[in-house]
């Protein structure tokens, strides 16, 4: 693409560390945790009256929540668009300074809340607290998986230069490892770069960046193959010692699921994988393949009516595109997304420098948000921004909330976004001409196997590696091995076995975040909960919109369960999950008939 991709305007949220307004908040940031430490041993009559003390408690872990979340905000945008500054990371080495010191106060608030639940029940006496029971009642089940003050306090300060620092490693070796592209003009692509090229329209530009891609990733494995070791080993140590059955336990409880629920939810994906490997034959039929190669699962598909690979969205068409279809939805999204394009609040260009994927970050007390893509001008870089910014407007639905009322689980935030992606989606698949509708459905389609197929080999693969690194570190090749097991467990004869992705555990930061253990499942109950409240929709009508805001603002109030049942639907049985799956096998079904009626 020629245009000129637009980059973030963070001078609104702070012009820089080194002005009067980012330094003034790192220590306002610090006198409050200071003060936070202090008020929490003033705790003189709680014992009968714990409502007063509790009030003030809140008011300040809120105002904290904001200031810290604002912070790190403000330094991820820096580091993420070029983790090559250096000044950056020694801020936010600060931070996590600062962090240990919050997290201090947070354990020994779990302590003072434990000590008045065990003299007296407490919930029922705090009846005017009624906002923040459910997030009571998560810091009573945390404390009874914590350990010692002491013992937390030392985890929270090793955690700086150990899995936190390994997670740093992957973001920086992922965002600058590079190798020469053209030999001509000498132009070299980063390994984010050659990813993109998966979606290249030319299978031999795709087999080549593949390729490229991995030898990458081998340069590199053994640095990776020690920070997923130390982050996976700390993960392990840590769950152990604050007495819960396996890091997946706490993982549920984080996501505000239960057993039940996840169990059906992995049965309805794995009973219903034939769906998928339908689509992907279908797909490579069309190709004039046997069977498709990992570097094929994002490969376009040609427009009848121009034979290209689709259009091509420049960033402008796509800004026009997802601010009319979220107005269709409601007058409030559209106009919010407007809001976010007309102020820059998102950065699109792919740069040296600059880490791969997508994500979207709030900040409260600017009541803004930041969206991060890499976009390339596809139709799938053009439903990225619409996920981002579904996720943008969740956090504008809860920006009046309190802190600790608008922390809601990874499970309903892929909600938000994966019901933002399909608006976007059906309205640009009922308005196409019939002859340019297949780029379209493999775009939905491809996305969704990700998230049902893909995402339930990584999490085979994250269970594997729980269980091999209770018994001692992994090699690189024994990574290697788990993923490739994964995913023909997964994808079965849709994909060659020769062509698979042996270093998809280099390519996903998330399994380097410490706190974020199985972070996959959340985007399959995002995927199927989405697309059941766009079914909704369908059958409401306008009136939905207000629902729906309705359902978001329930989010951090509530467990998953409680929140889908405000919705109408039990998602603790498989029912529920396979009344998604099927909405996506009527799409499988569509494709195949557009595929093989057009076939190459």
């Amino acid at each position: 693409m020629s245009e000129q991709l637009p980059l973030w305007d963070l001078e609104p949220l702070f012009p820089s560390t080194d002005k009067t307004a980012y330094q003034k908040a790192r220590r306002d940031l610090k006198d409050r945790i200071q003060e936070l430490k202090q008020y929490i041993e003033t705790r003189s009559g709680t014992a009968e009256a714990p409502g007063p003390w509790l009030t003030g408690a809140l008011d300040r872990l809120n105002r904290l929540g904001d200031l810290y979340e604002e912070l790190t905000s403000y330094l991820y945008c820096r580091f993420s668009t070029d983790t090559r500054d250096t000044v950056i990371v020694k801020e936010l080495n600060s931070l996590e300074q600062d962090a240990v010191d919050l997290k201090t106060a947070q354990t020994r608030f779990r302590e003072v809340l434990g000590t008045l639940e065990e003299e007296k029940p407490l919930l029922p006496r705090i009846p005017e607290l009624g906002k923040y029971h459910h997030f009571l009642e998560e810091e009573l089940f945390f404390y009874r998986h914590q350990m010692s003050l002491a013992e937390e306090n030392l985890a929270a300060d090793l955690g700086r230069s150990g899995a936190e620092a390994w997670s740093r490693l992957q973001e920086s070796l992922s965002s600058t490892v590079s190798c020469l592209w053209d030999e001509n003009s000498g132009e070299k692509k980063t390994v984010i770069q050659l990813r993109a090229l998966a979606f290249h329209a030319d299978p031999e530009v795709r087999r080549r960046a593949f390729e490229k891609e991995l030898e990458l990733w081998k340069q590199s494995e053994k640095a990776l193959a020690a920070a997923l070791n130390g982050i996976k080993g700390t993960s392990l140590t840590l769950s152990a010692r604050r007495n819960y059955s396996e890091p997946l336990e706490a993982s549920l409880k984080a996501a505000r699921i239960s057993r039940r629920t996840l169990d059906a939810l992995i049965g309805v994906m794995t009973d219903n994988l034939p769906v998928f490997r339908r689509y992907l034959k279908a797909k490579a039929r069309y190709m004039g393949k046997e069977k498709l190669a990992f570097y094929d699962l994002f490969a376009p598909l040609a427009s009848e009516s121009t034979g290209a690979s689709g259009d091509t969205w420049s960033f402008e068409k796509a800004r026009e595109f997802i601010i009319l279809q979220f107005s269709r939805f409601s007058k409030d999204m559209g106009d919010f997304a407007e809001k976010a394009f007309r102020q820059n609040w998102i950065d699109a260009p792919p740069r040296e420098g600059k880490i791969g994927g997508a994500y979207c970050t709030s900040f409260p007390l600017a009541g803004e948000s930041r969206v991060l893509c890499n976009f390339d001008g596809s139709f799938d870089a053009l439903t990225t921004v619409a996920h981002e910014l579904g996720h943008a407007y969740h956090h504008e639905v809860l920006k009046d909330e309190p802190s600790l009322a608008r922390q809601y689980p990874m499970t309903l935030a892929e909600t938000a976004s994966i019901f933002a992606e399909t608006v976007v989606f059906n309205q640009a698949y009922q308005e196409a001409p019939a002859e340019e509708r297949l780029p379209i459905l493999e775009t939905y389609l491809s996305g969704a196997t990700q998230v049902i197929v893909d995402i339930l080999s990584r999490f085979q693969f994250e269970s594997g590696v729980f269980e091999k690194r209770k018994e001692g570190e992994l090699g690189s090749e024994e990574f290697c091995s788990l993923m490739t097991d994964a995913q023909k467990a997964t994808y079965g004869d849709a994909l060659d076995p020769e062509a698979l992705h042996p270093y998809m555990w280099a390519v996903k930061g998330h399994y380097y975040i410490p706190s974020l253990d199985f972070y996959n499942f959340p985007y399959a109950f995002g995927q199927l909960f989405g697309t059941a409240l766009y079914g909704l929709y369908q059958e409401r009508g306008a009136s939905f919109a207000e629902d729906y805001r309705t359902i978001l603002s329930l989010t951090g109030l509530a467990e998953a369960e409680e929140v889908t049942a405000r919705a109408g639907f039990d998602i603790t049985g498989k029912e529920f999950w396979q009344s998604g799956v099927d909405t996506l096998a009527r799409w499988v079904g569509e494709y195949e008939k557009l595929t093989d009626g057009n076939r190459k």
